[in-house]
């Protein structure tokens, strides 16, 4: 029934305008796809747009969407994945925040409220997004088989999305372990401060770009493809990305 629903919208779509329809996450959708539509709908007026936010993975053989944009590590995704960035995880802060004490060393972050996500710790490969993996790996640097010492900054706050965490940091509510790609664009125009640069954590998790099978030869599928490539480019060479050759399901 899903596979006849999608070729009924597609029949339905080839008689009509072209459009391309994208799943991803919410927080990647409202922090890094929405804010660059613009530009996508400059080039193409011609074509629409129908992004489908959530969660849950869907299967690109049988549902009415035509590009995937995910978050995995580079086993879990399928042959013909395009691997767009990688990603580091930094502390960030709002400038006005960071007046009222400095940030020189870890330490310091004692502090501030720290802002992570309330549900890293689910999945092993989540758990790279918690402050206690970045503080085992900067208070042990330089320090091999020592237990580090105990932290404990002023307060926690969780929250479950990306683009919650960034919020309440750009609010000055604390500290937030942030993800390079989803807050370079608040770095590069001063909204947030990245007071400890040299501190900063490679994850195992990459942001991929995948195509349904049935979609790859549609033009528009083609033409919005090749823009997310140049803005996937775009912030490469903003967080400073290179390829580890080794890690990539199809090399770029």
């Amino acid at each position: 029934l899903e596979r006849i629903d999608a070729a009924v919208r597609q029949i339905r779509q080839s008689a009509g305008r072209k459009s391309v329809a994208i799943t991803t996450w919410a927080s990647f959708a409202s922090m890094w796809l929405i804010p660059r539509l613009e530009a996508f709908q400059s080039e193409h007026p011609d074509i629409d747009i129908r992004i489908d936010a959530t969660d849950n993975s869907v299967d690109l053989g049988t549902a009415d969407v035509d590009l995937a944009l995910r978050y995995s590590v580079p086993q879990n995704v399928p042959a013909g994945a395009w691997r767009m960035f990688g990603e580091q995880l930094t502390p960030v802060v709002s400038p006005w925040l960071l007046k009222q004490h400095g940030i020189a060393q870890v330490e310091d972050l004692t502090h501030f409220t720290l802002i992570e996500a309330g549900d890293a710790h689910r999945s092993r490969h989540l758990e790279w997004l918690t402050w206690q993996r970045w503080l085992d790996h900067q208070l042990q640097a330089g320090k091999p088989g020592r237990k580090p010492p105990k932290f404990a900054p002023k307060r926690w706050l969780y929250f479950n999305y990306a683009n919650q965490i960034v919020q309440a940091a750009l609010t000055g509510q604390g500290v937030a372990l942030a993800r390079l790609p989803l807050v370079a664009e608040h770095l590069a125009s001063g909204d947030l401060v990245e007071p400890l640069p040299q501190t900063r954590l490679d994850s195992p998790l990459a942001y991929w770009l995948m195509v349904a099978p049935r979609s790859v030869l549609r033009p528009e599928v083609k033409a919005f493809s090749e823009w997310i490539k140049r803005q996937a480019e775009i912030t490469r060479h903003a967080i400073g990305d290179v390829a580890d050759p080794e890690t990539l399901v199809d090399a770029d």
